[in-house]
């Protein structure tokens, strides 16, 4: 089956509440595990490539890789740029044949990410390809992407629905309180649920992403600290609030944190296990597994797109 845009995939997400999961790929053995969890699951995916996973896999390479997985599999898979940060590379992953494309303007003011983003929109459709941007700021840091807490935006309503209509987007990540990385929360979590809701009503249909959405499975982290090296006062957003914002017009959630501390994880238990063992396929095989039950679980008890296909 061809890679498709996610325009179908969230219109079905929207009307059946629930959201499709979007897993940051590096390697193969990452995209494999996605892949295989989403097929036993039957349901939809994105598999998305941020501008270090490109630097450090190389374009052509990862488009290979998602190339043999469409092959592979008859599931609807969208190949996606996540937090491009300009109109050129938006443009190289566009003409390289990704079906969607993120463009990130939220460090800018609001008019020049209105500008910035309308020039990839325009870029994109010509060529049928699908674009998400980003209106507000979140705090954390995820590879290219560092905001400190003081500098983070929640989303304001009436601003998104100028910029949706302004700049023809077709999906739109927004801030409500997630945090890119390992999210450390001061105190209890929570999610600005009034601020989503009045965003989808004053959006009717419109597709809304969530990033930082690590809901930083505890027994991952506690592996992780066992086997070597400490994740600090690593607390993630509750996965029932995650699922409540997918049935509040939320139709992607971004999830990478989480596949990183599986794959990690892992890796750290065999190594400690097995100290005198190197072949690479040994400790990456059970990764590989660790990183299909993690989407597995994601698929089931966040995204409620099992049996979406």
């Amino acid at each position: 089956m061809p890679l498709v845009t996610s325009k179908d995939m969230f219109k079905k997400a929207y009307e059946g509440k629930y959201a499709i999961g979007a897993f940051n790929v590096n390697n193969m053995e990452i995209i494999q595990g996605i892949v295989e969890a989403a097929v036993e699951e039957k349901s939809p995916i994105i598999l998305q490539v941020s501008a270090g996973a490109r630097k450090y896999a190389r374009p052509i390479y990862l488009k290979k890789l998602v190339e043999a997985a469409i092959e592979d599999t008859d599931i609807p898979i969208v190949l996606h740029l996540d937090h491009g940060e300009s109109f050129e590379i938006c443009k190289a992953c566009i003409d390289d044949g990704f079906t969607s494309v993120m463009i990130d303007g939220s460090k800018y003011p609001f008019e020049q990410n209105v500008e910035l983003t309308k020039k990839v929109v325009d870029y994109a459709h010509e060529r049928g390809v699908v674009v998400e941007a980003e209106l507000g700021r979140l705090a954390g840091i995820e590879d290219a992407v560092k905001v400190s807490e003081k500098d983070a935006i929640l989303t304001d309503p009436d601003e998104a629905v100028e910029f949706v209509e302004r700049t023809g987007v077709d999906s739109l990540a927004i801030a409500i309180g997630t945090s890119h990385g390992a999210y450390k929360f001061k105190g209890e979590p929570k999610l600005d649920f009034e601020r989503l809701e009045k965003i989808s009503n004053m959006l009717p249909g419109f597709p809304i992403v969530l990033h930082g959405a690590s809901s930083v499975p505890r027994e991952f982290v506690d592996l992780c600290n066992k086997y070597g090296g400490q994740i600090p006062n690593a607390q993630g957003v509750p996965e029932d609030m995650l699922r409540k914002a997918a049935s509040m017009g939320v139709c992607k959630i971004n999830i990478d944190t989480d596949l990183r501390l599986a794959m990690t994880a892992s890796v750290r238990k065999y190594m400690v296990e097995n100290p005198s063992e190197f072949d690479p396929r040994k400790y990456l095989g059970p990764a590989r597994e660790a990183i299909k039950q993690m989407v597995i679980h994601k698929i089931r008890n966040v995204l409620g797109s099992s049996g979406k296909a």
